[in-house]
C-alpha cells in the first residue's frame, strides 16, 4: 500500500490535548482577551498594506528614473507581499483573523489579490499540512521531489548530495511555480498531492478566475502599458525570485530543520503519537524573542503554537509560549526553540545537508 493510500489514524488524546487546550483557557480568561486578533490586526493589516502601496506606487511611479531605485523598490514590494502572506492572510483562511467567518473569508481573498489561490491552499494548508505535519505522502509541504529530499522516507536521489546549496536557487522559483503551475494541476487535476478535494464551484471558482486576472493586472499589465520596456517583465521575475526565497525560508525553519521529528504511520496506518503530540514533535519555533520577526511573520516563528491551536490569532502566540512549553515538559514531550533566525536557516542547511549524504541514505 503507498503512503498516499494508507488511512492515517492518530490514537486517543491521553490527556496532552486536554492539558494543552485548558492552559490556553485559562490565559484567555485571566487576561479577558478573545482568541481573534481585534485592533492589533486591524493596525497590522492596514500598516503591511500601506506598506505594499507605497511600494507599488512609488515603483510605477519613479521606478524607470534609476535601476537601483527599481531593484531596490521592487524588493521592498516583494517583503510587503510576503508580509501579506504572512501576518493577513494566513490568519484569515484559518478563521482567527476576525469572529466573523465574512470578514475571515473576505480577508482571506489576499491570497488569491498575491497571485495564489485561497481556495486551494485552504486545503493543502489546512487540511494537509496541519493534520499530517512532515508525514511523507500526507504533507504536500516536504514534497519537492525528485529536486529536494526533506524527509528520510523519500527516495535519494545523487543530485540530492548537493542540496544544501542548490536548495536556495529552487526556492526563488516557488512563487512563479505556485501562481503558474501548482494551482493549475491542482485544479485541474482534483487531487493535492495525490489526496482527492472537491474542486471549486459557483463563487469559489470565480473567486480564483478572478483572483488570478486581478494579479496579472497589477503585476505585469500594468507596468507594462505605463513604462513600455521589457523591464517590467525583469522585475516581476526579481520579486518572484525574492518572495520564493523569503516565504519558503520561513515555512522551511519550522518543520525541515535538525530537531523536528518525521514520525510515519505503522501499517495499520496508525500513529505512534497522538495529533497534538505529533504536531510538537515536528515542529519548531525559532527566534521567540524577536518581536520584530514575530511582527512580520504572523508569529510563524511560533509555530507550535500555531499548529496546535490555528483557530488562535497570531497575536497571542509569544504569550501562549510558556504555557505550551510548561505542558510539554508536564507530559514529558520535548518542546523545541532555536535561539535566532541565523540558527535556524543553519539548522535547515544541516537537514539538506544530513538528508542528501549518501551514508544517511545507506543506513
Amino acid at each position: 500500500m503507498t503512503p498516499t493510500a494508507l488511512r492515517v489514524r492518530f490514537p486517543h488524546d491521553d490527556g496532552f490535548h486536554s492539558d494543552l487546550k485548558r492552559g490556553v483557557a485559562a490565559y484567555f480568561e485571566r487576561t479577558g482577551r478573545l482568541p481573534h486578533g481585534g485592533r492589533a490586526m486591524h493596525v497590522k493589516t492596514a500598516a503591511i498594506l500601506g506598506w505594499f502601496a507605497a511600494s507599488y506606487g512609488l515603483l510605477l511611479a519613479v521606478g524607470g528614473a534609476s535601476a537601483w531605485l527599481a531593484v531596490g523598490l521592487t524588493v521592498s514590494l516583494a517583503l510587503a507581499t510576503a508580509g501579506i502572506g504572512f501576518a493577513v492572510m494566513h490568519d484569515a483562511n484559518h478563521g482567527a483573523y476576525s469572529r466573523s467567518p465574512r470578514v475571515n473569508r473576505a480577508v482571506g481573498l489576499a491570497l488569491d489579490f498575491i497571485g495564489a489561490s485561497s481556495y486551494v491552499w485552504r486545503f493543502k494548508h489546512n487540511v494537509q499540512h496541519h493534520t499530517y505535519a512532515n508525514v511523507a505522502g500526507q504533507d504536500a509541504d516536504i514534497d519537492a521531489e525528485p529536486f529536494l529530499r526533506l524527509s528520510s522516507a523519500q527516495r535519494r536521489r545523487a543530485l540530492h548530495r548537493w542540496q544544501g546549496g542548490y536548495a536556495w536557487l529552487l526556492y526563488g522559483v516557488l512563487a512563479l511555480k505556485w501562481w503558474l503551475v501548482d494551482d493549475v494541476v491542482d485544479l485541474v487535476r482534483g487531487t493535492i498531492g495525490g489526496h482527492p478535494y472537491p474542486r471549486p464551484r459557483g463563487r469559489e471558482l470565480l473567486a480564483v478566475f478572478a483572483g488570478k486576472v486581478t494579479f496579472v493586472c497589477w503585476a505585469l499589465v500594468v507596468p507594462l502599458l505605463i513604462h513600455r520596456s521589457a523591464w517590467p517583465l525583469a522585475l516581476f521575475v526579481l520579486g518572484a525570485f525574492v518572495l520564493g526565497v523569503v516565504m519558503s525560508a520561513v515555512f522551511q525553519l519550522a518543520h525541515a530543520v535538525s530537531g523536528a521529528e518525521f514520525q510515519a504511520p505503522g501499517g495499520d496506518g496508525r500513529m505512534p503519537t497522538g495529533w497534538a503530540e505529533h504536531q510538537v514533535r515536528s515542529t519548531v519555533d525559532f527566534a521567540p524573542s524577536s518581536r520584530v520577526l514575530a511582527w512580520y511573520l504572523g508569529g510563524l516563528n511560533f509555530q507550535v503554537e500555531h499548529h496546535l491551536f490555528p483557530g488562535v490569532c497570531h497575536v497571542h502566540y509569544p504569550a501562549l509560549a510558556a504555557t505550551v512549553e510548561e505542558t510539554c515538559r508536564a507530559h514529558g514531550i520535548p518542546y523545541r526553540a532555536l535561539p535566532s533566525l541565523r540558527a535556524a536557516i543553519s539548522a535547515h542547511h544541516r537537514h539538506l545537508r544530513a538528508l542528501g549524504a549518501p551514508a544517511l541514505a545507506e543506513a
